[in-house]
């Protein structure tokens, strides 16, 4: 189903640029760390049940020791990006389709290439919840020509990066796990509200 003409203005008012295809998708940042520390915090009776004092204090501090700064995007500008987005709610799943309907472009994601914190998916694991659809706010999703080096200046400045995918002038929009291939949907409820606090 097409957006209508407010709904894209929206949607594009979310996003600096569009994508092109052909563009590389840059993700800098490991994805869910805001959606980790609150289930670390709002959940710590249930988690210490699960894990050590130690783990709990990295998973309530992750945003601010992996999030990205205002340098990453404007080193991002600076390299060449054609689109840039700010991970918000729904995660790295909802910042993809977002872009690329904004854009109007198809595009393939690598979902193992993605950076995620060990402690993100752990968390998750405890309560069944999908980490590429949780608030990830702390994490930056770029299109660019080519995106290799750029990866290679986040990794010397000690930021988790990875190019994850590509697109395509195509309207398919896929996932690939492994042997797994599936479309990329519409986002839906970020997985946080799963929790009903």
């Amino acid at each position: 189903m097409k957006l209508g003409k407010e709904a894209m203005e929206a949607l594009k008012a979310e996003i600096t640029g569009l994508l092109m295809p052909g563009d590389e998708l840059v993700a800098a940042g490991c994805i869910a760390l805001r959606g980790t520390v609150l289930l670390a915090q709002r959940e710590k009776t249930e988690l210490k049940k699960y894990f050590s004092e130690g783990f709990l204090y990295n998973c309530e501090n992750l945003e601010r020791d992996y999030g990205v700064s205002g340098e990453v995007w404007k080193m991002a500008q600076s390299a060449g990006a054609t689109s840039l987005v700010a991970m918000g709610e729904g995660g790295i799943l909802s910042a993809l389709w977002k872009m690329a309907e904004a854009s109007q472009v198809g595009l393939q994601a690598d979902l193992r290439k993605i950076p995620i914190r060990q402690e993100t998916i752990e968390v998750c694991e405890r309560f069944d919840l999908n980490p590429y659809y949780l608030m990830s706010e702390g994490a930056l999703l770029i299109g660019i020509p080519s995106g290799e080096n750029l990866v290679q200046e986040y990794r010397r400045m000690g930021l988790p990066a990875a190019v994850i995918g590509r697109t395509s002038s195509g309207n398919d929009r896929l996932l690939y796990s492994g042997g797994n291939v599936r479309y990329l949907d519409r986002p839906a409820q970020d997985e946080i509200y799963k929790m009903h606090w």
